[in-house]
């Protein structure tokens, strides 16, 4: 059972939603409002938060940017403003992934368990090198799924965490917007690659020194990034 708070102000979609999903077997908070949405956030202690931009008073945005100052929390956004410059700002506050209105259950849950699945600790396979890998003032542990810069813990949100440790198996490796998409947010069609570039730059500004010259997530113009130099 999937616990998720659903912050949604228009009334017909957060019955439609919270009763399409607690037939799926998921528990659910439903509020109207941002600031009661964050006030149920440690009492309900969520797997998930489902997020709705349009909200009355402090903004979808605002609660994102709250939410992941503090938590690791999976947030989704599922708003009715699909427009490129509303799913990249979304993305950029710290959210996971992006679901247009209207979307179905079916297509609500496929994108709750792929970004749930990044969470998840992953298992090395046979002959893979399970421990602490150190790049110069970074650790990355993939097995206690955890990262330090100069000693210290980083708080990722889930995406930006699946993509390190994506990148970081395969040092100087490049991979193209269409693999990452495929390895780390399960799903390839045309216009995520903004999902790609939204989390690149959200975890540049916390592993990187100088995110307008990393050292770690690197550009390969025209076609992707890799991990570290050649």
């Amino acid at each position: 059972m999937t616990r998720v708070l659903l912050i949604e102000d228009d009334p017909a979609v957060r019955r439609g939603v919270a009763l399409g999903l607690r037939r799926g077997g998921h528990e659910i908070e439903a509020v109207a409002t941002g600031e009661d949405g964050l006030e149920s956030l440690g009492p309900f202690a969520p797997d998930l938060v489902l997020l709705d931009l349009m909200l009355p008073g402090m903004s979808g945005l605002e609660v994102c940017r709250r939410i992941r100052a503090t938590s690791r929390v999976p947030i989704v956004i599922l708003s009715a403003r699909g427009d490129d410059i509303d799913v990249v700002v979304g993305l950029e506050a710290g959210a996971d992934d992006y679901i247009v209105k209207p979307a179905g259950t079916e297509v609500i849950e496929a994108r709750m368990r792929a970004v749930l699945r990044r969470v998840a600790p992953s298992q090395p396979g046979p002959g893979e090198r399970n421990g602490p890998l150190v790049h110069g003032d970074l650790t990355i542990d993939p097995e206690a799924v955890r990262v330090c810069k100069h000693g210290t813990e980083l708080t990722l949100a889930p995406s930006e965490l699946k993509l390190l440790l994506f990148l970081s198996a395969s040092p100087g490796r490049t991979h193209s917007r269409r693999q990452l998409l495929e390895e780390v947010w399960e799903h390839s069609y045309y216009g995520d690659a903004r999902l790609v570039d939204a989390c690149v730059k959200r975890l540049r500004s916390k592993i990187e020194d100088d995110p307008r010259n990393p050292r770690y997530v690197q550009t390969v113009r025209g076609f992707g990034y890799r991990f570290g130099p050649l």
